[in-house]
């Protein structure tokens, strides 16, 4: 498995090795061990969602508050999406930045998000299926977004697709409008929470 970091700190792509015959395909999508070497500890498996979007659907900016907030491991089973991940931890060196990748049916790759980070991806196709593995339970109350459509993001949204949004996705504040309401976590809280994670993970008698 090829794993790449992204421009965004601590979000990572990972690419699977397929292996492919006259039955079909095989492939390992998703590994501890090699997350857990890119991250520096284990992703936690609390809860496991699925979504079918059709061409055009916009799904974020999502984020959770810190801590305990929510890991993702995002990878496409189905047709193809663009997914953003967003710095939006306040006082981060690359606060309001975004690295975008293509998640599809062919590469099959994986991406990790770590704590504290914006999520956001839009169905290229009809009947895009999204797979995420989460760190924590979903909790409603803890749960927040940025729209995706703030021009002060310009995150790289087709232009031929129409975006489809929810209405709460479609009402969400602007990154200037979150951050002067004091909604976003901050990278001094997230640096803590990584730090405590990779210590809980370390295998006994061994670094953190």
């Amino acid at each position: 498995m090829e794993i790449s970091a992204l421009s965004v700190p601590d979000a990572w792509v990972f690419t699977p090795r397929q292996h492919s015959d006259s039955r079909g395909t095989f492939l390992e999508w998703f590994r501890s061990d090699a997350l857990s070497e890119a991250v520096g500890h284990p992703l936690t498996l609390s809860q496991a969602n699925h979504s079918i979007s059709r061409g055009g659907t916009l799904r974020g900016v999502h984020y959770s508050e810190v801590p305990p907030s929510q890991a993702k491991y995002v990878t496409c089973v189905r047709g193809r999406v663009l997914d953003c991940v967003v710095d939006i931890r306040t006082g981060s060196p690359t606060f309001g930045t975004f690295a975008a990748v293509v998640l599809d049916d062919v590469d099959r790759r994986g991406l990790y998000v770590a704590e504290g980070l914006g999520h956001a991806f839009m169905a290229l196709t009809d009947d895009a299926a999204v797979s995420y593995l989460c760190s924590t339970p979903f909790t409603p109350g803890r749960e927040h977004g940025v729209n995706p459509l703030d021009p002060d993001l310009a995150l790289p949204w087709p232009e031929e697709l129409t975006p489809l949004l929810s209405d709460k996705d479609a009402v969400a504040p602007t990154l200037k409008e979150a951050e002067s309401a004091g909604l976003l976590p901050s990278y001094r809280d997230c640096q803590a929470l990584y730090a405590t994670l990779r210590a809980l993970g370390a295998p006994a008698g061994g670094a953190p």
